[in-house]
């Protein structure tokens, strides 16, 4: 009962949600810039692929990047703004949710790129749409058509990232909620989830499990038993630099091997084991657990990063295009 009631605020929230998402959204098209920067894509892809052939392990971060843009205020670069040098203000990227991530150097760069065949034409928000996509399928993932069209936003508060990003130890009405309220369904939910296939998490954003999850030195109960050894080895109770594989074996490939640790209790998160405690997320996890080559995960996930890229975007008028994706005009 409890668990239908939360897909009845859910669902309320989403309908809200979907209104205002979908008409914000009205003016992104996949032909955006066909006459202002008709190769805006492959400028993109070539310059995110020379990043990548150099420094492989940065397409999760990327990939992870704009999830943490378009969840905070909607996709509108405004995780990639730094404080001006004359502010004490501090912006998104300096909050705790977004200390870890990395490649902001090479989202620089890549706008560089794009700056010198097209100046004053592409955002920034764009760009990091485009990134996400080629990131994926740089690792072997998907790839799809993004609906260009965004633009950058002007403001980066510190204060909106820790309510707006859900945490690695959310349980599954939290993690509903939160999906719900940037306009995504619980499908959305589990399949975004998938791109924990790749890349690497500090021990810190799971170690509670390992040695005191509910505060008298136990281990969580929802994490396999035999797996909890292997995780302690690699991680202290207080280590906070160490990184571990989220997708051991395989977590520089993008992939469903996720979703067969997931239904082994081995997912490294809170936030993962919670994929198992209601029916529409558990069927998913376990469908493509026991999928041999007839996966549906890369077509979903397609469809589920699109819908994210039109979270709350800026179009038309409002904000601006800018220059240097660090700073406002």
């Amino acid at each position: 009962m409890a668990f239908k009631n939360t897909i009845v605020i859910a669902t309320f929230v989403l309908v809200l949600a979907v209104f205002g998402i979908c008409s914000n959204a009205q003016s992104l098209n996949v032909d955006f810039y066909k006459s202002t920067c008709p190769n805006v894509e492959a400028i993109v892809k070539n310059s995110t692929n020379t990043i990548f052939t150099r420094a492989p392990t940065l397409a999760a971060p990327l990939l992870r990047m704009h999830f943490h843009d378009c969840f905070v205020n909607g996709c509108d670069g405004s995780i990639l703004l730094n404080a001006t040098t004359n502010s004490t203000t501090q912006v998104e990227k300096d909050a705790i949710p977004n200390l870890s991530l990395r490649g902001f150097g090479s989202i620089d760069r890549i706008k560089s790129a794009v700056e010198e065949k097209c100046p004053g034409v592409v955002s920034c928000a764009d760009i990091l749409a485009l990134v996400a996509r080629d990131a994926t399928a740089f690792l072997k993932g998907p790839t799809w058509k993004v609906p260009l069209g965004r633009r950058d936003g002007r403001v980066s508060n510190f204060s909106d990232a820790l309510p707006n990003l859900p945490p690695p130890f959310f349980n599954i009405t939290q993690l509903i909620a939160s999906f719900a309220s940037k306009g995504l369904s619980v499908k959305d939910l589990v399949v975004l989830s998938g791109s924990h296939t790749v890349g690497t998490s500090h021990c810190s954003s799971f170690s509670n499990r390992l040695y005191n999850f509910t505060g008298v030195g136990d281990s969580d109960p929802s994490l396999d038993s035999e797996y909890i050894p292997r995780l302690q080895r690699k991680c202290s109770p207080t280590d906070q630099t160490t990184l571990v594989e989220m997708d051991p074996g395989s977590f520089k490939t993008f992939d469903i091997n996720y979703y067969t640790l997931v239904a082994k209790r081995r997912g490294l998160f809170t936030s993962d084991s919670a994929l198992l405690a209601v029916n529409e997320t558990r069927e998913y996890v376990r469908g493509h657990a026991s999928s041999s080559g007839t996966s549906t995960f890369f077509a979903d996930f397609a469809a589920s990063m699109i819908k994210m890229g039109n979270i709350e975007v800026l179009t038309g008028n409002a904000g601006e295009i800018r220059k240097s994706c660090a700073f406002v005009n």
